[in-house]
């Protein structure tokens, strides 16, 4: 599975590419509004610190807008994908911009039909968001499982890209079904390291080590 850090925060982002967890990034109009700096900036920025696939999403609502927007997006940096919302007129930009080579990320996926719609348009990425269902009593881990097994029925290439993720369970639950890449807050991906045992046990090892006496090196 690959990991997506979903945040607009340069030094967070810095801190997790360092440690060599990162596969990409995903941004959004809020997490923009969060950052208060220039979009452009950001993205610009974020694109010199991760090789992989940078989401800049675009704010038009109709189609040719979309795709203008998204062009512009996408010359800030060859990795720039571009994020379009799951409506038709988003659905008509995908197919455009990935039939001319870019990368897309189709975010805002509610419903396994419509992450069907989106493979068909070519999305590169497809985002269903876990954790919104979750919110309104449905059951968002059994939504990846149902695009799971409709993208290997039909053999789609478009990677699923599971969005919205509040806990580590979302993120183990998404790895058992087989989602592509999990993007997740900072801390969420923080935390996915640490266990109480692991916690514990360091701390035996590192007492037994001092009463040795002993250095390395």
């Amino acid at each position: 599975m690959k990991f997506f850090v979903d945040t607009a925060d340069v030094a967070e982002i810095r801190e997790l590419a360092e440690a060599g967890l990162l596969d990409g990034v995903t941004t959004n109009p809020s997490l923009i509004k969060k950052a208060n700096r220039p979009m452009t900036d950001i993205i610009a920025e974020i694109c010199e610190i991760v090789d992989g696939p940078v989401s800049a999403e675009v704010a038009a609502i109709e189609a040719q807008e979309m795709i203008r927007e998204g062009k512009f997006l996408a010359g800030i940096a060859d990795n720039v994908c571009i994020k379009l919302p799951l409506t038709m007129d988003g659905l008509k930009a995908c197919n455009e911009l990935t039939n001319e080579g870019y990368l897309v990320n189709v975010t805002l996926c509610f419903s396994a039909v419509q992450a069907l719609l989106a493979a068909k348009a070519g999305a590169t990425f497809i985002s269903p968001f876990i954790g919104r269902l979750d919110d309104i009593n449905l059951d968002g881990m059994e939504l990846i499982a149902d695009i799971r097994r409709i993208y290997d029925n039909y053999g789609f290439d478009t990677e699923i890209l599971a969005a919205s993720i509040r806990t580590m369970n979302h993120v183990r639950e998404a790895a058992l079904i087989g989602a592509d890449v999990a993007t997740v807050p900072p801390a969420t991906l923080k935390g996915l390291v640490k266990h109480p045992l692991t916690d514990k046990g360091l701390e035996t090892f590192l007492a037994d080590w001092k009463a040795t006496g002993q250095t390395i090196g």
